[in-house]
C-alpha cells in the first residue's frame, strides 16, 4: 500500500473509499496543520512550474489559490478582502509585474 504522508483536500478520503479502496487518515493539530499547509504550497508551486499546458497550469494555480484562501482564513484569521487590499495597495505603491521589468544591477 502506498504511503503519502501529506495534507490532502477534505473530500479525498471519501473519493478514495468511493473507488473501492480504503485509506488511513489523521487529524493534524494546529501547528502541524500550518507546517503541512506551507509544504503543500511548495508542492503546488513545483507542480505549476512543471505544468506543460495552459489547462495544467490553471489547475495548479487554482490549487494555490485554494491554499491561499485557507492560509488567509485559518492561519492568519483574516479575509480575502483584506489580502486583496494589501495586494492592491502594494501594486499602487510599487506597481505590478505587467511591464516585465528585470532588474540587472544597482550602483551605489
Amino acid at each position: 500500500m502506498p504511503t503519502y504522508n501529506k495534507l490532502v483536500r477534505d473530500r479525498i478520503p471519501q473519493i478514495i473509499e468511493n473507488s473501492g479502496k480504503s485509506c488511513k487518515t489523521d487529524t493534524l493539530n494546529h501547528d502541524r496543520y500550518i507546517l503541512e499547509l506551507k509544504k503543500k504550497v511548495m508542492e503546488e508551486v513545483e507542480e505549476y512550474q512543471q505544468a506543460a499546458t495552459k489547462e495544467d497550469a490553471l489547475e495548479e494555480l487554482a490549487d494555490l489559490l485554494e491554499l491561499i484562501h485557507t492560509l488567509v482564513k485559518d492561519v492568519h484569521d483574516s479575509s480575502m478582502e483584506e489580502l486583496e487590499k494589501i495586494r492592491s495597495d502594494k501594486a499602487e505603491k510599487r506597481g505590478g509585474y505587467e511591464e516585465k521589468v528585470f532588474l540587472v544591477e544597482v550602483e551605489d
